[in-house]
């Protein structure tokens, strides 16, 4: 099938989805909060740097506004910088199911050019909206319909995609994606900085603090003794963190040579980390959760709707 058919293809299916997605909303009106009971998203920034920092950017709020040119963490967002996130199906069938979706450019076509950023031109996470079923994804691009197979259980989900536009800047967009059936009511989470993971206990060490650039370290080891993971993606390990309340997101990766993050928490609040590290050729996560405490600078900072200063080497959300 020629390039021209198949994305006009993708758009015929996109206009169904949309006029039924406009006519439930015309006839609900607007929505305070979703139904996971997390409430209406913040403006504030989150800032996990790697140690050697990065080019810092900034997202909007979560909105299909095709702008997206508003301060605020990543993820929350829809379209940013004239790119737009929008996937094939917005309900999947519990399951392994393929996932579709295009980036859609300030013209309404496709973005087909990206650049590679550690080894991928996408990197694509799902979650669910209680934080559990995380995965890390790369999908395939094929006339600039993205494509892959998500492992999904019933619930709401959040999608996120973080990539770099061909010569632009950094993106991470997302949306939700809900999966019909019986969900089971949401535990209340505890701090928790050690997880196992098929025989390997991996640690998380320091703390964060509102408003402050601390440190993080991953130790990993297996019966005792400590292992190096291998080579992923260009470095040793990769961290994502979701801020509870409304997923900000944040994709960052370390210098390269360690397991240790810069990291620079914009609020008091709960934060859920997934590290992926790889181990004789298989890719595990880690998840652990941390307390932003409250520091020094926290008299500038609330519990969510902040604008928290970068460190002075500029560094932001990096990938």
């Amino acid at each position: 099938m020629s390039t021209g058919v198949r994305v006009l293809a993708f758009v015929a299916i996109l206009a169904v989805i949309f006029g039924g997605a406009w006519a439930v909303g015309a006839a609900v009106g607007p929505i305070g909060t979703d139904d996971t009971g997390h409430g209406s998203h913040s403006t504030g920034r989150t800032v996990l740097d790697p140690v050697e920092g990065g080019a810092e950017h900034e997202h909007g709020s979560d909105s299909d506004s095709d702008s997206g040119d508003v301060g605020g963490p990543g993820g929350l967002a829809v379209a940013q910088d004239g790119v737009r996130l929008v996937l094939a199906d917005q309900t999947l069938r519990a399951g392994t199911r393929p996932l579709s979706f295009v980036v859609e450019g300030a013209d309404g076509r496709p973005v087909t050019e990206y650049d590679i950023v550690h080894e991928k031109r996408l990197h694509l996470i799902a979650v669910r909206r209680d934080f559990g079923g995380f995965q890390h994804l790369h999908p395939v691009l094929d006339d600039g319909i993205w494509s892959t197979s998500v492992d999904v259980s019933p619930g709401a989900w959040r999608v996120f995609a973080d990539f770099t536009p061909a010569g632009g800047s950094p993106v991470t967009l997302g949306a939700d994606l809900q999966v019909p059936g019986s969900v089971p009511p949401a535990r209340p989470g505890e701090e928790s900085r050690t997880d196992e993971v098929d025989g390997f206990t991996v640690r998380l060490h320091g703390d964060l603090v509102a408003g402050q650039h601390e440190m993080l370290h991953v130790e990993v080891q297996r019966d005792g003794v400590p292992v190096t993971p291998e080579p992923y993606l260009g470095a040793l390990g990769h961290l994502v963190a979701l801020r509870e309340g409304d997923l900000a997101y944040l994709h960052v990766h370390p210098d390269g040579e360690s397991t240790t993050f810069g990291t620079e928490a914009p609020s008091l609040g709960r934060y859920h980390l997934y590290f992926d590290f790889r181990v004789g050729g298989v890719v595990r996560t880690a998840n652990f959760v941390l307390d932003a405490a409250r520091g020094a600078a926290a008299s500038d900072v609330d519990s969510g709707d902040v604008d928290a200063e970068t460190d002075e080497t500029g560094a932001g959300h990096a990938h």
